[in-house]
């Protein structure tokens, strides 16, 4: 939530930020869910803020606000709170954590230097023992001293071995947390954030390495009839469906991502055009295979197709001008018919 949100939700103007918000959900004919309810607090709380200009330009779209888009909102623009709150709790556990092995440390480290005095002592005491009661009672205080910085050893090594099983909890949880801010979480791709973040990182290392990178960008054909027709669930039981069969080819070291509402994408690193290609049409043909059926009629939904565009990174090129061409290349697929894949170095070439 931006600062400017939280303030406000924590103060006088609650209750009237609440009351505008649930009103222009209605006129909107937005359903009040939890996250569409959130995404709203930032769109009338913060109208000029990143998320209040992303939903004010879908909602001049006139297209309805659906279950895929409110996912989508909150995968890209939500996370990122949820995640700085997880990362400040476990901030905060382990400051608590080290606070504690730091307070056994100091005592460990008292008791060594007691045990160390009173050894110095004895070792003074000893030329003048003069009878076995003197010695046995020296003896006695070593005894006792010993016992005491056994004790405070084991305490210590004890804590050492709780604190690493919590470090390691803690970073695996932040782990988990980390990958479900990165995750789309209607077709559990990674997200437009991870995608653009995993595009920059493969860019730079294709060119520090001299290997190849290949981006493909696909697009499920006339998507908005599907959601016009059947509605946005079945919608998103199309948009869950094409995400499976991605997902099942963009096996790591690719990378499938939904890029947007209806648009998926693949960084395919270290393969040549034709291995490619032949991914691209093996998702092609899988896809319209398949006849789809409505979860909760039954009815038939037809074939599903998809159109797709590649390019193959060129020496120097950004990860921005690879996206462009790429793009070019899906609407080139679009152009021709649909259900096609689209070399963008054919079609540089032709034209």
């Amino acid at each position: 939530m931006t600062e400017k949100v939280d303030t406000t939700v924590r103060g006088p103007e609650a209750y009237g930020l609440a009351r505008r918000v649930l009103d222009d959900m209605e006129a909107a004919g937005v359903w009040p869910t939890p996250v569409n309810f959130e995404l709203w607090l930032h769109y009338v709380g913060d109208p000029e803020g990143a998320l209040g200009r992303e939903i004010r330009r879908i909602l001049a779209t006139k297209e309805p606000f659906s279950e895929s888009t409110s996912e989508m909102l909150a995968s890209e623009y939500l996370p990122r709170g949820r995640l700085s709150e997880e990362i400040r709790d476990a901030g905060r556990l382990l400051d608590k954590e080290l606070s504690s092995v730091a307070s056994t440390i100091a005592n460990t480290h008292k008791a060594q230097a007691e045990y160390g005095a009173t050894l110095a002592d004895a070792s003074g005491k000893m030329d003048g023992v003069e009878n076995a009661e003197s010695l046995k009672s020296l003896v006695s205080t070593l005894a006792d001293a010993t016992h005491k910085a056994q004790t405070q050893n084991s305490t210590l090594e004890k804590k050492l071995e709780s604190s690493t099983r919590e470090v390691a909890k803690l970073r695996e949880h932040l782990e988990q947390v980390r990958r479900d801010a990165m995750t789309d979480a209607l077709t559990n791709l990674a997200n437009r954030k991870a995608f653009d973040e995993h595009l920059e990182g493969s860019v730079d290392a294709a060119h520090a390495n001299g290997k190849a990178l290949t981006l493909a960008v696909i697009d499920i054909d006339h998507f908005k009839r599907f959601n016009d027709t059947w509605g946005h669930q079945t919608g998103d039981q199309v948009l869950r469906y094409v995400a499976s069969v991605l997902g099942r080819t963009a096996k790591s070291p690719r990378l499938a991502a939904r890029y947007g509402g209806e648009e998926f994408a693949i960084i395919f690193p270290d393969e040549n055009t034709a291995a490619v290609e032949k991914a691209l049409n093996g998702v092609l043909k899988e896809i319209s295979s398949r006849a789809l059926r409505r979860r909760s009629t039954n009815d038939e939904l037809g074939a599903v197709t998809i159109s797709a565009g590649f390019a193959r990174l060129r020496p120097e090129e950004t990860a921005a001008c690879l996206l462009e061409r790429a793009d070019a290349a899906l609407y080139a697929s679009k152009r021709g018919g649909r259900n096609r894949v689209t070399n963008a170095d054919q079609l540089e070439q032709a034209a």
